[in-house]
């Protein structure tokens, strides 16, 4: 499953304490960015929180990526329980599957607008990220959660 970028290459993320959405850059920015170790967690650009890798996602992305993974998931149950019966099947007794799995239809591809302004960190410029254009900041450094301000 891929996540629309906007023309700038960054990707929606949303801070999992103050729920704000920003955007962070899809991939390194720079050769610079190419060399840094990743880190094992990021900052919310907009309340300085920390979370895991895996904390980031929007409700929209958690949405889309259950539509597209239901449908396959039910395509795989069904074919499972079709093989199941095939093989239970002897001169004794007979299974039949009837009907099917009501599998879901796959939504619509996301579309990501491009919206937000990038501001970078004085610390990690390597990592510039997008915030609304209504947030007044301070903001915080993605990789370190440093306090910063443009």
């Amino acid at each position: 499953m891929s996540l629309p970028l906007d023309n700038d290459g960054f990707l929606r993320r949303e801070c999992p304490h103050c729920i704000g959405q920003f955007k962070w850059h899809h991939g390194p920015a720079s050769e610079e960015a190419e060399e840094q170790p990743s880190p094992a967690s990021y900052y919310c650009p907009l309340c300085g929180q920390p979370a895991g890798l895996d904390s980031w996602w929007t409700q929209e992305q958690l949405d889309y990526a259950q539509g597209v993974f239901a449908p396959a998931a039910a395509r795989m149950v069904e074919d499972e329980l079709k093989a199941a019966f095939k093989s239970a099947r002897s001169k004794h007794v007979k299974f039949s599957l009837q009907g099917g799995v009501n599998a879901p239809g796959v939504p619509s591809p996301l579309i990501e607008p491009d919206d937000m302004v990038i501001v970078t960190s004085p610390c990690h410029s390597y990592e510039p990220v997008k915030v609304p254009e209504a947030a007044s900041g301070p903001y915080h450094c993605l990789v370190c959660g440093q306090a910063f301000a443009v």
